[in-house]
């Protein structure tokens, strides 16, 4: 038995998590998939989100679920730019996760943000074409016609389709935070990344090059896309259980 956060990537939410939460609690785990605040907020509250600010969010989850299981392990959990969440949570306070799962995830190197690594990869066409910016550039929205194919390409049909219509704005001003990591704290957590082959979103060379950044981390292969929650729960979950001391 172990308890997971699972903290979920831009525009959209803990309910992402879905399938993979039942799951994960039908094999006797805790689970807690929050949607972090601000997201789809009003320009204000697009604007006061920081990447610290959601790391304290993340931690803070942690800790409830330490006191929840007791001695069980406490696992935390990002998908795509959640990556960037869940570092930010285990530099602040390490010793409220057993683990750090990156799944297709945002795992950079420190005083690299998601900006400059996205300049270093150079542009993904089918990626960027979806990306609306809203609410004077506070926020980003993707366009639901076409997010689908760039997402969750190899997912059943019928879950993307009842996807698409929850996906929300994202606040814009993290992406150009850098990731604030130290070896001495975000370093000392055991990190797995689950990289998806089929990812159209961050393409398996971009994961693998930020793996290069940031050695250390166990390497688990699942043949999906960038929504392996969707596409490959059951696995997903067997990678996740993965982790456990």
């Amino acid at each position: 038995m172990a308890g997971f956060i699972l903290i979920h990537g831009s525009w959209h939410g803990g309910w992402c998590f879905d399938l993979l939460a039942k799951e994960l609690r039908a094999r006797g785990h805790e689970v807690d998939a929050p949607t972090l605040p601000g997201m789809g907020g009003t320009k204000d509250e697009l604007e006061a989100v920081t990447l610290d600010g959601w790391g304290q969010f993340a931690a803070g989850r942690c800790r409830a679920m330490r006191e929840k299981v007791g001695g069980a392990p406490v696992i935390l959990a990002g998908h795509s730019r959640g990556g960037l969440v869940i570092s930010t949570a285990a530099e602040i306070d390490p010793q409220a996760m057993d683990g750090l799962v990156y799944i297709c995830a945002m795992m950079l190197p420190a005083g690299m943000s998601r900006a400059e690594f996205k300049a270093l990869e150079g542009p993904n066409l089918d990626f960027d074409a979806i990306i609306i910016s809203v609410e004077d550039g506070a926020g980003t929205i993707v366009d639901p016609t076409r997010a689908g194919a760039v997402f969750a390409q190899a997912s059943p049909p019928e879950l993307v389709e009842q996807a698409l219509p929850k996906l929300t704005i994202e606040p814009h001003g993290v992406r150009s935070t850098p990731v604030p990591v130290t070896p001495e704290r975000w370093g000392s957590v055991p990190r797995i990344y689950i990289e998806c082959t089929l990812d159209r979103t961050i393409p398996i060379s971009s994961q693998r090059n930020m793996q290069a950044l940031c050695p250390g981390a166990a390497v688990i292969t699942l043949e999906a896309d960038h929504s392996p929650y969707l596409s490959q729960p059951m696995a997903l979950a067997d990678a996740l259980e993965a982790v456990l001391p």
